[in-house]
């Protein structure tokens, strides 16, 4: 692997028009491709094999005409001083309300409160559903106006009146300033991080290039495949992620490479072959991760894991070949500014030289370095300590609740919120969650009527509404309201009870009975994340766990890597209980309401962090291998990790924790909720498990960290991710000037022993080379 990527990483370099005219020749294409595709499908929400989506399905079929696949808008009005709608003055403004609300653009029909009964027990509340011809996401900005310009309209008059449901527009939703943050505090650690603009530059275009190019996929292929607006959104954002870190790694080594004397070339060969190899390897994980969520059977996430999959694959291409081609434009301005005299001068002289490595020997180790010096001094203590603290934090996560995205949980200062209460005091609790039965009989009518009259006497049930059975009578619909919310604990086991009720209900043998509705959808979709959860982490970390053994040949790394990852879900989730459903720092982060947790985040967030760890997790621990299959000590093999990846994998998680945070920012809480998710666990995972658990973990093994059944190591093939073949191929383009490298000692701060010397890989030391065509 190492070898081949070798020779990509130099052709690249040397052929860097080439390459980038074919990069851009991608671009373009798929460019075009886009903005020719029709339109992308409507967004959807469906669970195959679950009683909710039969029952949806059933309606969308039986009842087509009711418009179950089109957009719809509950619109509530009250008096403000406790008048009674049915007043003539009061009427006559509601009825103009319904008028011009059914005369809306896109709009199908308004019902009448007047004739529906759709009226407060005190005359004060009242509601009208207006429903529409096409989907939420089809409706226009005129529909939307429309919509606003008759509340706005009533309200004049003196009216109250908000308005819920899909076809209202969501105020505060994303605003764009987050991505903008995040963007600009990535330049700022990127410039702090190699003191260099040219530098810092490559990552952020190269993840955008990849970014654009992704997107433009998607949609060029939305049509035929079924990929909505929405399906893009975790691709961008896991793009973006891994874009900036792949190319970050490669430059870096880059950067070490041509310090240390290399050819530029060479030193670009070097860097793909070495850091491109771990590249290639964490894009590997980072795919099964993202894939595996189809595991889940929601087709919503199959779709976003698997384009984002794509995505990520596109960002591995880029960094091993439009980097190092990026690399060979401006090969000397990549380094730091006090670097570069160096680079472009004549070779030093001996003498010269030896002044160069004392000068080098008696600089003040780096920041990385003395933290893995003070682990490997105190493992049980940072382990622990960092166990611990994890696990505290991730106390919380054993409350978890799971549900849906509402009106209900939507800022208090929102028409939609508005409204929810305003039905909710007025109507009842459960009238926000209504529960939709079919019956499906040789004679609905007769079957329906048998079913109502036995809910009519369960607990927990206010209300059944009379039956209505299609032109064929082989379906009837019935609505039940409970007498609790839909998030409430007691509205679940109502549908648990009407569910285990169904052989009851039968008013024939040939009947059947399904329940849908939000809590409906609530439960089944939680049953389902219940069901599959095992499967999924079982394969994604499976797999991995065979990439990593690959990767490392050791079988308690990987293991290591896949507990320090739940770890780290861990603690995440519990923050996330914390704040959103327990309401602590609430006020601080601005999250307006509490509540239950979104059901997909929890898999979600297993897909997206578990790449993003595996992803620190290679790159730090192959520069120990480096040092390990180099002849290096335990302990010596972790400082040398941290002493050359420790600074830059801490700036690619100072990045991701940033751009993530950047989103609590949002005004939309659903938003906020998982953008501070991805920041907890990115933190979490690179400073807390990667950067202490993870050293602490290797000191206390010692060499049994590296350990692999003979067996195992005998068939598995050779990835040599750390490089060493490559010291076999580049030894004869060393100049016959330049003398080897001899075996040195090492002393770290904070050790009073000294390390075993070991042989460093044969390589051109410390000497300057003349570069012609320097920039």
């Amino acid at each position: 692997m190492a070898t081949f990527l070798y020779k990509v990483g130099r052709f690249a370099f040397r052929r860097r028009g080439l390459v980038t005219l074919l990069w851009l020749a991608v671009f373009v294409g798929v460019g075009f491709a886009a903005s020719s595709a029709p339109p992308p499908p409507p967004d959807t929400f469906s669970m195959p094999g679950t009683e909710s989506q039969q029952a949806s399905d059933v309606l969308q079929a039986k009842f087509p005409a009711a418009g179950v696949t089109g957009a719809t808008a509950r619109v509530v009005v009250r008096t403000p001083d406790g008048g009674k709608l049915t007043d003539p003055a009061h009427k006559a403004q509601v009825e103009h309300l319904v008028a011009a609300l059914a005369a809306g653009p896109q709009a199908a029909s308004a019902t009448d409160p007047f004739k529906t009964g759709s009226l407060s027990h005190d005359g004060t509340t009242a509601y009208t559903v207006v429903t529409y011809q096409v989907a939420a996401t089809k409706l226009t900005d005129a529909a939307h106006k429309g919509l606003t310009t008759a509340l706005d309209g009533t309200r004049a008059e003196g009216l109250t009146v908000e308005a819920g449901g899909d076809a209202v527009p969501v105020a505060g939703g994303m605003s764009g300033s987050a991505e903008g943050i995040g963007i600009l505090i990535s330049a700022v650690v990127l410039l702090l991080t190699f003191g260099s603009m040219i530098a810092a530059g490559m990552p952020l275009l190269t993840a955008l290039i990849g970014v654009a190019i992704g997107s433009a996929s998607i949609t060029a292929l939305g049509s035929t495949l079924g990929l909505s607006t929405t399906t893009s959104v975790l691709a961008m954002m896991i793009g973006l992620a891994v874009g900036i870190d792949y190319s970050l790694f490669i430059i870096s080594r880059y950067r070490t490479e041509l310090a240390e004397g290399r050819d530029r070339q060479d030193a670009a060969g070097r860097a793909v072959g070495t850091a491109g190899s771990a590249v290639v390897f964490a894009g590997l994980t980072v795919i099964v991760a993202l894939a595996g969520l189809a595991v889940v059977n929601v087709p919503m996430l199959t779709k976003m894991g698997l384009t984002a999959a794509g995505t990520v694959a596109i960002a591995v291409l880029l960094a091993v070949t439009l980097v190092p081609a990026f690399l060979g434009f401006a090969p000397i301005r990549v380094m730091p500014r006090r670097d570069r005299r160096a680079l472009r001068g004549k070779p030093l002289s001996a003498r010269q030289q030896r002044k160069a490595d004392k000068r080098a020997a008696r600089q003040k180790p780096n920041l990385g370095t003395r933290w893995a010096a003070l682990v490997v001094r105190r493992p049980l203590s940072v382990l622990v300590l960092g166990v611990v603290g994890l696990g505290i934090i991730a106390v919380p996560a054993a409350s978890l609740k799971l549900g849906l995205p509402g009106d209900g949980q939507m800022r208090t200062d929102t028409t939609q919120r508005k409204a929810y209460d305003m039905l909710s005091g007025s109507f009842g609790a459960g009238f926000n969650g209504p529960l939709t039965l079919t019956v499906q009989a040789a004679d609905a009518s007769a079957a329906a009527k048998a079913v109502g009259g036995k809910l009519e006497h369960l607990g927990g049930v206010a209300s059944v509404s009379p039956a209505t059975a299609n032109a064929k009578n082989d379906t009837a619909v019935l609505t039940v309201i409970p007498t609790t919310g839909p998030d409430d604990h007691a509205t679940g086991q109502l549908v648990k009870s009407i569910r285990s009720l169904e052989g009851g209900f039968k008013a024939d043998p040939g009947a059947t009975v399904l329940v849908t509705g939000q809590t409906a959808l609530i439960d089944d979709f939680s049953q389902t994340l219940q069901d599959t959860t095992l499967p999924y982490l079982g394969l994604v970390v499976g797999l991995a766990f065979v990439l990593l053994v690959l990767i490392f040949r050791s079988v308690l790394i990987p293991l290591k890597a896949a507990l320090g990852f739940l770890l780290s879900v861990g603690a995440a989730l519990g923050a996330v209980v914390a704040v959103f459903q327990w309401g602590w720092l609430a006020k601080q982060l601005g999250v307006s309401t509490q509540g239950p947790i979104m059901s997909t985040l929890p898999i979600f967030m297993i897909g997206v962090v578990f790449g993003l760890a595996m992803d620190y997790e290679v790159f730090l621990v192959t520069r120990m291998r480096e040092a390990h299959v180099h002849g290096a000590q335990p302990a010596e093999a972790v400082v040398h990790g941290f002493r050359y990846g420790g600074r830059v994998i801490g700036a690619a998680a100072v990045i991701m924790t940033s751009v993530f945070s950047a989103f609590v920012l949002e005004n939309n809480d659903f938003v906020k909720m998982v953008g501070f998710s991805l920041a907890a666990a990115v933190f979490f995972d690179a400073f807390v498990v990667r950067m202490a658990i993870v050293p602490a973990v290797l000191a206390l093994l010692g060499r049994s960290a590296w350990w692999l059944p003979r067996w195992v190591d005998a068939v598995l093939p050779n990835m040599d991710v750390e490089g060493a073949k490559l010291d076999r191929l580049t030894v004869s383009q060393i100049p016959a000037s330049v003398p080897q490298a001899q075996p040195y000692p090492q002393q770290y701060p904070g050790h009073s022993e000294q390390y075993p010397q070991y042989q460093q890989p044969t390589e051109a030391p410390r000497q300057q080379y003349s570069h012609s065509n320097s920039r």
